[in-house]
């Protein structure tokens, strides 16, 4: 869970950071106070309902998050739209959707080996996709948000993905989950995980960097290396939920 939190923390900044580069309007203020409760949020969202506990709350918090985006910015001098779709696209994209992992981590009993099969389907896919289609790409995916990335190389990212996907079903539990079940997540994994990596690329583009920082030299980012698990993750989360 700290581990997440980290994650969360600094993705988070390095956002900032990407909007301050390119001097787009944010809200620091509800961009902190506001990540904080969308991760509470998406983590009370696993908890089931108990005596004092209303299994609505995680409800509640994602109201407050939008009521109090727009308060703020009711008390700021300069009213701005596109500092409240900045805000909002902060709050909501990086830290509700990264609190899944700890989700994820959380389903009994087995939400370690879920967790392992997300990792490892994720390292595959990105690494066969890069491989694949550095040799082969000759049609890209779209120019203006990656300019590297190209179809042969996101189909043989999926395949690869969901071939280890398979591999984590037979190794860690065969017996509870289906093959086709397996099959499934390995399809959502793959496909968001993808996608994902190219919603965060649209936001840099949009900002006119390159990597949301240099954190990590030579890997950009800490938000460039979990970019896939944006999407991934909360969709994979309620997709194990539904067969389990």
């Amino acid at each position: 869970m700290s581990f997440v939190a980290a994650i969360i923390i600094l993705c988070v900044y390095e956002y900032g950071l990407i909007l301050l580069t390119a001097n787009k309007p944010v809200s620091r203020t509800s961009l902190i106070i506001f990540s904080v409760v969308m991760t509470f949020a998406a983590l009370l969202g696993r908890l089931p309902a108990t005596e004092g506990y209303p299994s609505n709350l995680n409800s509640f918090f994602i109201a407050l998050t939008i009521a109090g985006i727009f308060f703020v910015e009711i008390l700021t001098p300069r009213h701005s739209i596109e500092r409240v779709a900045n805000t909002f696209l902060g709050v909501f994209f990086i830290p509700w959707t990264l609190a899944h992992l700890i989700n994820i981590r959380m389903i009994e009993p087995y939400g370690e080996y879920f967790t392992y099969m997300l990792f490892f389907t994720v390292w595959t896919t990105d690494i066969a996709a890069y491989f694949i289609g550095t040799a082969f790409g000759k049609h890209r995916l779209n120019e203006e948000v990656s300019p590297k990335k190209s179809w042969e190389g996101a189909i043989a990212g999926a395949a690869a993905g969901i071939a280890m996907t398979l591999i984590c079903w037979d190794l860690f539990f065969p017996w509870h989950i289906t093959w086709f079940s397996a099959l499934g997540i390995g399809l959502v994994i793959t496909v968001l995980g993808q996608i994902s990596d190219l919603a965060e690329s649209v936001i840099k583009r949009g900002a006119g960097v390159k990597d949301s920082s240099s954190l990590l030299p030579g890997h950009g980012g800490v938000l460039d290396r979990f970019d896939s698990y944006l999407l991934a993750a909360p969709v994979l989360y309620y997709v194990i939920l539904f067969i389990l």
